[in-house]
């Protein structure tokens, strides 16, 4: 009788102690209306006047002294709980439905942490980067580097890789203060403005963590979107910002968005052109459906040499002047040349771009590496001799233009 009570003992005992960590599951849980919920930053370059909006919380002048840079003025997009919309039918947006949803504050700081040290230092709720979408940095930051805001947001495990950043032409401060009229939370409106961009054939896709995967990589540079606020509170997405290492070079025009996906041959394709019939005043409006892009390296006379084969299906958009004839097969394949000639042109112009600054956005370098392994590895190696590299290298670009549908409309 001891023996079998001895055994329901252990049994009950390892069965408890089976149970006892499922027990533990909410020990550090913190509820929603003790964060503060981050839901976009901005970064600038302060101005020269901000260090006086500093205290000395993070460093003490003479005993823990501050790094001997230029200061940044960060800036949070809070949400207020409870206030956030959960469906359509909760209204629409504007300046003063925004200014219902979110709070938003600036702070200074020698670096990103310590930015945000001092904004912790005026909240009574720990910060909270679980929900951030998005990132905006100035141009002029941009162009003086990247590396501590890569740093910090790297570090942080709160981040979401799914995150966007984007460079802004002028304050990045502006966007993040915009109130935008279709959306109430206005860093959900610049959010989904990319992700519909990608769906439209608009945009690359280019998250955050992307960003960073192609910026670490031997034989390609990272780019980000480039923005700027319109007079309507809206957003406008007007080129890449392409970068070497974590400084940005260079921007394109918005249509070149088009051309760089073109050469990689991403889908959908979303851009619509103006097409000028040789030897007339006449053109019509086609619009990009489908790409298709080959590329092949070789080397030659010691340099890699690529060729890249794109295929495009377009529609006919529209037809500024009622003299041409679509029906005309002749007048078909002449949209199909002029197209082609200046799509050529198009492509040849973004390649020559970045190669005068050394930032192969397309990710070139990657292909030698794993075409031509053995002349990467004995000539190349690193990414400083592939950024030089890529200013000598030669390219031959084809298209192929076909006029898939014309419209509904015949004549």
């Amino acid at each position: 009788m001891e023996k079998r009570t001895w055994i329901k003992t252990v049994k009950v005992l390892c069965a408890v102690s089976v149970l006892m960590p499922l027990l533990t599951g909410c020990w550090d849980r913190l509820e929603i209306e003790e964060r503060a919920v981050v839901l976009g930053v901005s970064i600038d370059v302060a101005e020269p006047e901000a260090e006086r909006e500093e205290d000395d919380i993070t460093h003490l002048k003479g005993t823990f002294p501050a790094p001997e840079r230029g200061l940044v003025r960060v800036a949070v997009q809070i949400a207020l709980p409870g206030r956030i919309p959960l469906g359509p039918g909760e209204g629409g947006g504007g300046k003063g439905a925004s200014a219902e949803t979110v709070w938003i504050i600036d702070v200074v700081g020698h670096s990103i942490d310590d930015a945000f040290m001092n904004l912790q230092q005026q909240l009574s709720s720990r910060l909270f980067f679980g929900h951030l979408r998005v990132i905006v940095v100035s141009e002029a930051l941009a162009k003086k580097g990247l590396g501590n805001v890569n740093d910090y947001f790297r570090r942080n495990s709160e981040v979401r890789r799914m995150a966007w950043m984007m460079i802004s032409k002028g304050k990045a401060l502006e966007i993040m203060k915009a109130a935008p009229q279709l959306a109430r939370v206005p860093t959900l409106y610049l959010m989904s403005t990319l992700d519909e961009g990608i769906r439209m054939g608009k945009f690359p896709k280019d998250y955050l963590g992307i960003f960073w995967s192609n910026s670490s990589k031997k034989g390609q540079e990272g780019f980000l979107p480039y923005v700027s606020l319109k007079k309507e509170q809206n957003v406008e997405i007007k080129g890449l910002a392409y970068f070497v290492a974590d400084k940005m070079v260079g921007i394109t025009k918005p249509l070149e968005i088009g051309g760089y996906m073109a050469i990689k041959g991403m889908n959908p394709a979303g851009y619509q052109v103006f097409v000028k019939l040789d030897g007339s005043s006449e053109t019509v409006i086609t619009g990009a459906t489908h790409r298709n892009s080959k590329l092949d390296v070789r080397i030659k006379n010691g340099i890699p040499h690529f060729t890249i084969t794109t295929a495009l299906e377009v529609n006919l958009e529209e037809k500024i002047s009622e003299a041409i004839n679509i029906n005309d097969p002749n007048i078909l394949k002449e949209i199909e040349q002029e197209q082609t000639e200046a799509s050529v042109k198009l492509y040849s112009d973004i390649i020559k771009k970045t190669q005068e600054k050394g930032s192969d956005i397309f990710g070139f370098g990657e292909y030698v590496r794993a075409k031509e392994p053995g002349y990467w590895n004995k000539h190349i190696q690193t990414t400083e001799r592939w950024r030089e590299m890529y200013k000598k290298m030669t390219f031959d670009v084809k298209v192929t233009i076909k006029v898939r549908r014309i419209g509904m409309k015949a004549r």
